[in-house]
């Protein structure tokens, strides 16, 4: 598996590059991807079929110059910044094997990251609803996939340092959450583990097996898929 440490300075470029590997894997397949990113700037993602109105303080996103942008994968709405470490798996996925159903590729990939993270954080962290890592009942991570034909993308987010607070400004209480949230609002259900990032990726990269530098995707992919979608206000504005 490729490792691939690297953050564009626009938020977008981050989106599509994901889907850019994504697309490369089905069209050339070779060997899987790890990728880390964290954006220094802040910014919101809609899941892919969030509703923006719902979803997100438009009002405040326009008067703050907060971006708000649409990925190509499921689940809820999030904001991106400082202290908010990203992972992407491009990981094959066989017919017969772990990764042939969303549910388990949900369980495959998080029992392993539990594995890595364990590690650093004990016995406490473990998978909670679909698809989200808690210590105890306070998530620190969320994540999705999106699948294709022969590979499957699976990401998400793990909390460091991540200003809790500010999400409320953002982000009203999502419509659809998971039963343990218990309606808690932001600042009582989200954890910042406060993990020390180089150790933390190196156990990721270790449990994953990344032994090798990978390449970014070609700049004219990237450009095409940042202007064509994830620049676009008909994406992040589509529902």
């Amino acid at each position: 598996m490729k490792l691939i440490d690297h953050t564009y300075a626009d938020p977008a470029a981050n989106l599509a590059c994901e889907e850019a590997f994504l697309r490369q894997a089905e069209e050339t397949g070779g060997e899987g991807i790890l990728r880390f990113w964290e954006s220094q700037t802040y910014f919101v993602v809609l899941g892919y079929s969030r509703p923006a109105a719902g979803d997100v303080n438009l009002d405040r996103c326009q008067r703050e110059a907060v971006p708000v942008l649409r990925r190509f994968t499921g689940g809820g709405t999030v904001l991106q910044g400082p202290g908010c470490l990203n992972y992407a798996l491009v990981l094959r996925s066989e017919p017969e094997g772990p990764l042939a159903t969303i549910a388990g590729t949900n369980r495959y990939v998080l029992e392993r990251n539990v594995r890595a993270l364990g590690h650093l954080l004990g016995e406490r962290a473990g998978i909670r609803g679909q698809s989200d890592l808690a210590l105890d009942d306070r998530k620190f991570s969320g994540n999705a996939q999106r699948r294709s034909v022969r590979w499957i993308l699976f990401h998400g987010t793990i909390l460091i340092d991540f200003d809790i607070d500010r999400i409320a400004r953002f982000l009203p209480l999502p419509s659809k959450q998971p039963a343990y949230r218990n309606s808690r609002p932001h600042r009582d259900f989200l954890f910042n583990t406060g993990l020390d990032r180089g150790e933390l990726k190196e156990r990721l990269r270790l449990e994953w097996g990344s032994r090798q530098a990978g390449e970014l995707p070609r700049d004219g992919e990237l450009q095409a898929l940042v202007t064509g979608r994830y620049a676009s206000p008909g994406w992040t504005y589509r529902f």
